[in-house]
This record gives C-alpha cells, structure tokens and sequence, in this order.
C-alpha cells in the first residue's frame, strides 16, 4: 500500500458537482491548489520513519544476527548486513527506484515492471511530488525514493541469514544483485505501484508481507537448499554465541519497525496511530504464544523463543498494519507465533534443509500468515479497516486475492532466487567457501580479521 492509491477523490468530486456553475473554476482552482501541499508534519515524520527503518537494519539485523552464529563467523554477518545494504542502496537509485514506481500506466509489461525513465533519479527534483493517500497532500517525491531505499535494503538483507556460514563473500554480493534486479524490484512494483498486476487486483499489502518477507524468506530457503548445510548440522550441536546480542538486535527490530510500519501509511494521522499500536501488539502477542508452545512442547519457555515470537509477530502484522483491528492484530501474532515455531523446530529438521538462522521459518512461513490472515483481519466485522465500501468487503474474495499474490511472491522469488545462485556459482566456481574456511570461519578466512582477541 503506497503511493499511487489516492483517497479522498468522490468526495471532492460531490463538492464540486454541489456548488452553482459560475463557481465550479474558482472551487476547481481550489481543489488544485489543495493538491499541491506538502505538509512539513508529514514530512519531518517520513524522514524519521525512513531512519527507524535504516536502524532496524544497520545494526538491528546485524546484532540479531551476529548474536545467533558462532563466534568465529559474527564479523562475516555483520560485514554482510552492512556492504549488502550499501550495494542495494546504490542500486536503488541507479534504477531500482525507476524500474519499481516510474514507467507507463498501462500497455506492455506495466502490470510487471517499470521503465529506465528515472534512471539515476532523473527528473526527481526538490520540486517534485508523490502522492500520499489523502487528496490535497503529497510528499516531496525524495522523501518517499528513501523511504522506498530502506525497503528494499533490509529485504535483501534479511537474506544473509539463510546463508551465514558457509557462502563466499562475493558470491553472496552477486546473489543479492541479481536477486534486487529480478525479484524484488518487480514484486514491488506488481504489489504497490498503480500499475502493478497485484495492485490492480486489489491485494492487501501495507507494509510487505509479500514483497518483503514471503520475497526474501523464499529466496533464503533456495539459496541455503543448493548451497547445502554447514559442516555438522543436524550431526552436532551449532549453538548461538552470544543470545544478549541478538537480544538488543530484537529490540532494535521492533523499535525500528514501527517505521517500518507506520510509515508506510506516508501521513501522520489516525490510520498511522493503527498501524503503531498493532505492532506493538503482535509482536507481544507473537512472543507470549511462541513461549506458551515452547513450555508445553519443550518443558520451558526460553529468551531466544520470546525474542523469535516477537519477531513472527512482527512478520505477520506488516501486510495488516493498517488494515487489522486490535483485537485482530492480537489474534494474527499469536498465531505466527505458534505456525512460526512449528516451522522452526519441526519442519526445518523433517526436511532437513539448513537455513542457518531461520529466515524462511519467520519471514517466509510469518509472511505467508500475514498475508494471507490479512483478508480476515481487515473484515469490519471483526474490527479492521478495509478500502472502499465496508458493507461491501467479502472475506473469502479478498482471501483468494491474497493467495494469488502469495503464490505469484512464492515461485517468482523462488524461480529467480534458484537461477541466480546457478548463476554464481558458475561466475565463481562454487558460492560455497572450502571446508577448511569454514572450519576456521568466515571471520578470519572471508575477512581476515576476528571479533574477539585475547
């Protein structure tokens, strides 16, 4: 949900259609005028949202994180984290805001991706606008190409997580690359641009759930299944080094995502209010159940699981923020809470594929809650907050809109993740690092350096 829906127009529309004929200009020149404003609140708050997002990044991924691989492998993931989101930021400038938000309306592949019309940002001046979702207000259109930045940096991010351990520095570099140019900026464009085939179909998606998480916890689930599991998994124990660090990584996430969410309404208003206070809920909620089904399926409730519940919480609310009411956030949490450690602890070992930090098992299987519980949530019935006619909302129609868009967010990530990483590892003879790096790992071996001396 993003900058081309536009609320607010019928009303205007009956205001002009009521007054006499001789004043139709002059309220005319009005409403243009209206259209024109860019409220200094709206912005001031959009550039701290823009900030709480790259927080939540660099360093609240890192440390969540660094904290939960080996001590012998933590400067690798933060090194990762950090040049991973310089890359994609670069990148998003270059052409990925371009390719996302500018092109035609309709004709082509306007349903799948834009043009190269603002290539390097050409044309975005500080004059320029975008739109917000209420008549009469804009953003400078700077402000929304960073807002815009720090999603698809923490997207490509989140990826890292999959992989830590075991996969070569530049081979992973590449992946993320390739994976920006052909996964997310497209699904980004398909969910949240005007034309875009899922935005036209009427999907459900404030803040990402599918281009987001379902995007990167799929590409992290292809990425981990070709490149193999690390040396001794499912053999030896491969405990996290340091839980306080991915402790203050969690609280970093959450702090920042209510940028993340909030501001994805691009205004500050009551809807904005909405979207806070539902994620300060799911993720509650998401980490009492994920600690509830710890203690009755483990015998106790542990810090990693209230930290992991939290995060799943945080997951699943993003496509719902604006949508859900409380009670429906609380509700959308604990269940990602509990399908999320069900995914973690049993299907992960059942399929025994190696997703190092479980970055398909949150964001992937959390985003796929999300996304798809968001149709239930939104119902006013149930207390949420559905576009258009609220007597008109159908439940069940809105969930078959939202399973298209998983399923397209599903085999597109899938599809491009898997040819990109043949890709690398063609270029690079092998994504993996040898045994011998990653038995001394990847701090010393990659980087050349060690995170503790002495």
């Amino acid at each position: 949900m993003k900058m081309d829906k536009v609320l607010g127009g019928a009303a205007l529309a009956s205001l002009l259609l009521a007054v006499p004929a001789f004043a139709q200009d002059a309220a005319a020149a009005v409403v243009e005028e209206a259209a024109a404003v860019v409220d200094k609140g709206d912005t001031a708050f959009m550039l701290v949202c823009t900030m709480l997002v790259i927080f939540m990044t660099v360093p609240g991924v890192a440390l969540f994180y660094g904290g939960l691989v080996r001590a012998k492998n933590i400067l690798s993931v933060l090194t990762q984290v950090f040049l991973g989101f310089s890359m994609i930021a670069i990148l998003w400038v270059a052409y990925g805001y371009s390719l996302a938000f500018a092109g035609p309306t309709e004709g082509g592949l306007s349903a799948f991706i834009g043009d190269f019309s603002k290539f390097f940002l050409n044309g975005v001046t500080l004059d320029s606008r975008a739109t917000t979702f209420s008549a009469g207000f804009e953003l400078p259109e700077l402000v929304f190409v960073t807002f815009q930045l720090t999603f698809a940096c923490i997207t490509a991010s989140l990826i890292v997580g999959g992989i830590a351990e075991r996969m070569k520095f530049g081979a992973l570099m590449a992946f993320l690359a390739i994976w920006f140019t052909f996964s997310y900026i497209p699904m980004a464009h398909m969910v949240w641009s005007g034309p875009g085939l899922l935005f036209g179909m009427g999907a459900y998606d404030f803040a990402g759930g599918t281009v987001v998480h379902i995007n990167s916890g799929v590409a992290a689930l292809v990425a981990a299944i070709v490149l193999g599991p690390r040396i001794g998994f499912m053999k030896e124990p491969i405990p996290p080094h340091n839980l306080v660090l991915t402790y203050v990584g969690a609280g970093l996430l959450w702090f920042g995502w209510f940028g993340f969410n909030a501001g994805s309404n691009l205004e500050a208003n009551g809807l904005t209010a909405v979207a806070l206070i539902n994620t300060v809920l799911a993720p509650a909620a998401g980490a009492l159940a994920w600690g509830l089904g710890e203690k009755i399926t483990r015998g106790h409730a542990s810090a990693l699981g209230a930290v992991s519940g939290a995060i799943a919480g945080l997951v699943a609310i993003t496509p719902a923020a604006g949508f859900a009411g409380v009670g429906g956030a609380i509700v959308l949490g604990a269940i990602a809470g509990i399908v999320c450690l069900w995914a973690v602890v049993t299907l992960k070992p059942l399929l025994k594929y190696d997703d190092s930090l479980d970055v398909f098992g949150i964001h992937g299987v959390g985003g796929i809650v999300g996304a798809l519980g968001t149709a239930i949530v939104a119902a006013p019935g149930l207390g949420g907050y559905p576009l258009g006619d609220a007597a008109a909302y159908s439940i069940g129609g809105q969930f078959m809109v939202q399973l298209t868009g998983v399923v397209i967010a599903i085999v597109w990530s899938g599809v491009v993740s898997l040819v990109a990483m043949l890709i690398v590892k063609a270029i690079f003879g092998g994504a993996r690092v040898s045994e011998a790096a990653e038995s001394d790992g990847l701090d010393l071996s990659s980087h050349g350096e060690r995170a503790y001396n002495g």
